[in-house]
């Protein structure tokens, strides 16, 4: 018993340093990758950064729901898209105010809204089939695709400007960017496994494992990321990469694993994770619709508000 913990409190510190290798290889790789093809860095945390961060949920998802843990994939995503905003925003804008002044940023942020409702409005419904997997991910394509027409049409501006990162040549740009999504993937499976385990032991239940610890251990690459990209200041890719997380969780990581298999839907995420989920979303949107600058105060708004959500769920299970 005690040698298990010990190798599941080592599964932690493990995951925890992959982790934050791999948020700093994503990092640098992108950016240096966007400066030097005069793409912006906003798309880059858009997809690169956020597809990037959100294989461990995809990971995540398709193994619970094909070992027959349904309330762990869903969880995983509700839980995920609360803590990156709630979490992951607050603590990037604790270590450097975010600056938020990319006008095209507001679309993206409708997209995340927008696709968090529709989750919603299929949880209400009881199942995610595999016709609902399919209409996320063309969605998800059609997402993309205006993505890129949009960047293709964009004029190279200030945006692109040199940041604060040494130069690196474009292959090791190129290996660092892929490199980082193996990091976080291995590493958000270690902590997973380790918190996971923990957990169970003290019989915690799939749905609250799901909504908390799988889902704060799969936000790991985000918070990671983030945390890099705040300290280099880069706040336009912190932004990115929790909406863009947002979005491919929603449309990408239930949509391959509803086609995959159809999800069942526990009562409770219809009747209150998921409600909550949509309300942080909208207050996101409203967020970075109103003000130019989250600041620590909102930072510090943030963290206590996800505090309560955590303290809730263990009141719940």
């Amino acid at each position: 018993m005690v040698f298990d913990v010990l190798t599941e409190i080592g599964f932690l510190f493990g995951g925890l340093i992959l982790l934050f290798l791999g948020g700093e290889c994503l990092v640098r790789g992108s950016v240096a990758i966007a400066e030097r093809f005069g793409i912006s860095r906003l798309a880059v945390g858009l997809v690169v950064i956020g597809f990037g961060t959100s294989a461990p949920e995809l990971v995540v998802s398709v193994q619970a729901v094909l070992s027959g843990s349904p309330d762990i994939a869903i969880g995983n995503v509700v839980g995920s898209n609360i803590a990156n905003i709630l979490l992951v925003l607050g603590v990037a804008a604790l270590i450097a105010p975010i600056i938020n002044r990319d006008s095209r940023i507001r679309r993206d942020v409708i997209v995340m809204a927008v696709a968090t409702a529709a989750l919603v409005a299929a949880l209400a419904y009881g199942e995610i089939s595999r016709l609902m997997g399919a209409v996320m991910l063309g969605a998800l394509a059609l997402y993309l695709a205006l993505t890129y027409v949009f960047e293709r049409n964009r004029k190279a501006s200030a945006d692109t400007a040199k940041g604060n990162d040494l130069p690196i040549s474009l292959p090791l740009a190129i290996g660092a960017a892929v490199l980082g999504p193996v990091l976080l993937v291995i590493g958000a499976r270690l902590m997973v496994d380790g918190a996971t385990g923990i957990a169970r032991s003290f019989g915690v239940s799939e749905a609250v494992i799901g909504l908390t610890v799988v889902a704060i251990g799969t936000s790991l690459p985000e918070l990671a990321t983030a945390i890099v990209a705040a300290f280099r200041r880069h706040a336009d890719v912190v932004i990115a990469n929790v909406i863009g997380s947002n979005i491919f969780n929603v449309l990408a990581v239930l949509g391959i694993t509803a086609v995959i298999s159809p999800i069942p839907v526990a009562e409770r995420f219809a009747a209150t994770d998921g409600p909550i989920m949509l309300g942080v979303a909208l207050a996101a949107t409203v967020l970075l619709f109103s003000t130019k600058l989250i600041g620590r105060p909102l930072g510090a708004l943030l963290l206590p508000a996800y505090t309560a959500y955590i303290l809730i769920q263990g009141s719940t299970n």
